[in-house]
């Protein structure tokens, strides 16, 4: 176990490790690790996020280099990045090509745009945020913005300092519209997600992180999403508010927001994803309530059904691809 207790958890090169005496090339090529990159191995019970795949990049690169996109928003901590994303390096040039698993991206870098995170060259907080508002579709490059200027700190306007300084850059054409929609106050990507919901189809914008009080003045709780004028608030529920301790919070949260005069309407991942139910076998046979099961599934998907709730109308969610 020794070679373990040398390499560590991190990604390493198979013939650095080999040329020492670490190990063999048997070893390397068996069970107890895995390839990451031509060269580049990792052990196997070690995880293989973003994060450790993005290092094992750096040293396939081994040259002038630097982590970008979606490996530099993880590097810095935004975690916005869809599960099984490719490592993103921009490089000024040379030989590195794409690969399984590794997106290539050749662009222009000032000094002031590249920073050390955990000795790894990464672009800063508002290069990332610019370079993924140019690359990604509108709802995801929303959620990077998000996430990016509230670990960053910045305004999601401070772009445009970026976005002036290349102006024949590709795809720069869409960073207003994600300016313009971004709202560092969302605390997660899915929140992030169940504005765009709202937003675009039309609907006003909401308040973000809005607290309400008794009439007393005493704090009650404080929302994801909210229209105060009509007391009407939207709420994403995720993983954590599964736990029983979560739930019993949650009942008496919402028991006082109803004291208050407040309607809470409340959406989970597959909600505002659009994931499908999924529907029986057709060898199965159908149960006496089936076709009634079969008519509400009809009614939730109708697009063009409005739905109205605490005076407001609501039409049907629009599909928003799943991270």
């Amino acid at each position: 176990m020794i070679d373990e207790l040398t390499l560590g958890g991190a990604p390493f090169r198979g013939s650095w490790a080999v040329q020492r005496g670490l190990l063999t090339k048997p070893v390397l090529r068996g069970p107890r690790y895995r390839r990451l990159f031509p060269d580049i191995y990792l052990l196997a019970d070690a995880p293989a996020d973003l994060d450790a795949r993005s290092r094992g990049a750096l040293l396939l690169a081994s040259g002038r280099c630097v982590l970008s996109g979606y490996s530099a928003a993880e590097l810095l901590g935004a975690r916005c990045a869809p599960a099984g994303t490719n490592v993103e390096l921009t490089v000024p040039g040379g030989d590195l090509r794409e690969q399984p698993g590794l997106t290539i991206h050749r662009d222009q870098l000032a000094s002031d745009e590249i920073i050390d995170s955990g000795g790894a060259p990464v672009t800063t907080a508002l290069r990332t945020a610019w370079d993924l508002a140019r690359w990604l579709p509108t709802v995801e490059a929303v959620v990077a913005l998000d996430a990016l200027a509230r670990i960053g700190g910045f305004a999601p306007q401070a772009v445009l300092g970026i976005h002036g300084r290349y102006p024949r850059a590709r795809w720069r054409r869409r960073v207003p519209g994600v300016i313009d929609l971004s709202d560092p106050r969302a605390e997660s990507p899915m929140e992030t997600r169940s504005r765009l919901v709202l937003v675009l189809r039309g609907l006003p914008r909401p308040e973000l992180q809005y607290p309400v009080y008794d009439e007393l003045g005493v704090f009650v709780a404080r929302l994801d999403m909210a229209y105060p004028w009509c007391k009407l608030a939207i709420e994403y529920d995720g993983r954590g508010h599964l736990t029983a301790w979560q739930q019993e919070s949650d009942a008496r949260r919402l028991n006082r927001l109803a004291a208050s005069g407040w309607s809470i309407l409340r959406f989970t991942a597959p909600d505002i994803l659009r994931t499908p139910t999924p529907r029986p076998p057709r060898s199965a046979k159908p149960s006496p309530a089936a076709p009634d099961a079969r008519r509400r599934e009809l009614d939730t998907s109708d697009v063009s059904r409005p739905a109205k709730v605490a005076g407001v109308e609501f039409t049907a969610l629009p599909r928003i691809r799943a991270p």
